[in-house]
């Protein structure tokens, strides 16, 4: 009986350990990234990004706007619980798991209402984030915050 005790002990503690993504794939990825957008070039928000649970959550926590944009927007085309939710705020990924080096989910496009699969990986130090249907896809590079401010 004892022993039995202690192969369930064992097992349960190396499940609860696998299932942790490894902490540099957490760390590489977590924090604080500004997006830029790749027709512009432009900054455009500020992402917070955090792990809960072996799983990604990204937020708006920040918008640079033109003057002649909405500087407080809420997400109009949204189709779910985020309709005429505040963009700023707003969780546009969540639940992101770890597959190889890649973060895979959901990403929401708060400016069409639009989800999209999503992937998620770190490259020199950036972040790709890529959206994509099918086989077309797009792609953006993200810079942590604390780098552009050197």
């Amino acid at each position: 009986m004892l022993r039995e005790l202690a192969l369930f002990l064992f097992l349960a503690v190396t499940a609860c350990c696998a299932a942790q993504p490894p902490r540099d794939a957490v760390s590489a990825v977590t924090g604080q990234w500004v997006t830029i957008d790749d027709e512009t070039g432009k900054k455009r928000s500020i992402m917070e990004i955090t792990e809960k649970n072996g799983r990604l959550h990204g937020r708006v926590i920040k918008l640079f706007r033109e003057p002649d944009e909405d500087p407080d927007p809420v997400c109009t085309e949204c189709g779910d619980h985020r309709k005429g939710q505040k963009v700023v705020g707003m969780e546009v990924f969540n639940d992101l798991v770890l597959d190889d080096d890649v973060w895979e989910g959901e990403i929401l496009d708060p400016k069409n209402g639009k989800i999209y699969d999503c992937k998620i990986w770190p490259e020199d130090g950036k972040l790709k984030v890529r959206g994509y249907l099918l086989f077309l896809y797009r792609t953006q590079t993200w810079v942590r915050e604390k780098d552009l401010t050197r």
